[in-house]
């Protein structure tokens, strides 16, 4: 089932059954609108004149990565924007892509938008690299970390497989999607392949700050200087710069009080939640911190039946042939979201 066609189903499920314990909103920005920073007022004197180079800076100051890389930190619109200008490239140089299949069916999307044919793996229970034998072609691997609906970081065996997949080749790179990773400095396993100098560090403030395709940076690896001049042909407009400063100067506290309060709304979906459910949640994806995806080795028809749980079925992110569900923390209690 497909996602609109589920959140039909959800939305009539709620509707004859608003008891039902429903674990399966997405939907962030409503969720936690009142969190969300006001854009900033223009001063007296009228707009004054961000640059990017200055944004690109502050990131990476932020994260705790070095500023002599600020040639490579190319600030875009986020990392739907970043993917839009990244796999057109891919296309001209004839580049193998690999994408998680049961992560965003939007990957995809983009992918084939730009003229690509996509090869996929699978990330649930476990993600599961490809094995193709590497050719002379550039081959790229995308990954989310953390992933969701994973729920979860990669795990150091899983960090150092993406690191022997990348040794196969000379040819090998990895896109890193960050966009879920609400801490500072970045998770251990994404520096880990940053130092690798074959990653693509791909981050926003989408969830973070909840300004979805606003302002982004796509760190390219040291050898990706060509693509610079992509990015610098697409700028973000001058009022996403500024809001982009005032988020990351004046309000920088906000990803951490996102992280605080979906660490109260997970606490609040595993007190409802039925032994047996809570028991079928992987330790690691109730430890993530900011994390509200919970995946569960059980159907999601069997959750409705047999625990009046409204869950999300895996094909709601893609492709997945794993037979479990995802739940989710957002909506609190009740078939409203919170």
């Amino acid at each position: 089932m497909r996602f609109d066609a589920f959140q039909d189903f959800r939305q009539r499920q709620l509707a004859v059954e608003p008891t039902l314990l429903d674990a399966a909103e997405t939907n962030l920005y409503r969720s936690l609108a009142a969190l969300r920073p006001d854009p900033p007022a223009e001063p007296p004197a009228g707009p004054r004149t961000v640059y990017r180079c200055d944004l690109a800076r502050a990131w990476l100051r932020r994260y705790e990565l070095p500023e002599e890389w600020s040639r490579r930190a190319m600030v875009c619109r986020g990392v739907r924007h970043g993917l839009g200008v990244l796999f057109p490239w891919l296309r001209a140089e004839r580049a193998r892509l690999w994408l998680p299949g049961d992560v965003y069916p939007v990957y995809f999307e983009l992918a084939r938008a730009a003229g690509l044919a996509p090869g996929s793996y699978p990330t649930l229970p476990a993600p599961v690299l490809p094995t193709s034998p590497a050719d002379d072609r550039p081959e790229y691997l995308l990954l989310a970390n953390p992933s969701k609906p994973l729920g979860r970081y990669l795990s150091d065996a899983e960090c150092e497989a993406v690191i022997a997949w990348l040794r196969e080749s000379p040819h090998r790179r990895v896109l890193i999607d960050g966009v879920y990773d609400l801490g500072a400095p970045f998770a251990l396993g994404t520096r880990r392949l940053l130092d690798t100098g074959r990653a693509v560090l791909l981050h926003s403030v989408t969830k973070g700050w909840l300004w979805p395709r606003t302002f982004g940076v796509v760190l390219l690896g040291p050898e990706d200087a060509e693509l610079a001049a992509a990015f610098r042909a697409e700028p973000p407009t001058p009022e996403q710069l500024r809001l982009a400063d005032r988020l990351l100067t004046e309000r920088g506290d906000v990803p951490g009080r996102v992280v605080d309060e979906l660490a109260v709304r997970a606490e609040r979906l595993f007190a409802r939640l039925p032994e047996e459910v809570l028991g079928a949640i992987p330790a690691a994806s109730r430890a993530c911190p900011g994390n509200y995806f919970f995946p569960v080795d059980i159907p999601a028809r069997t959750l409705l039946r047999e625990h009046r749980v409204l869950a999300l079925p895996v094909g709601v992110f893609g492709e997945g042939g794993w037979s479990g569900s995802v739940l989710t923390s957002l909506a609190g209690t009740s078939g409203r979201s919170a």
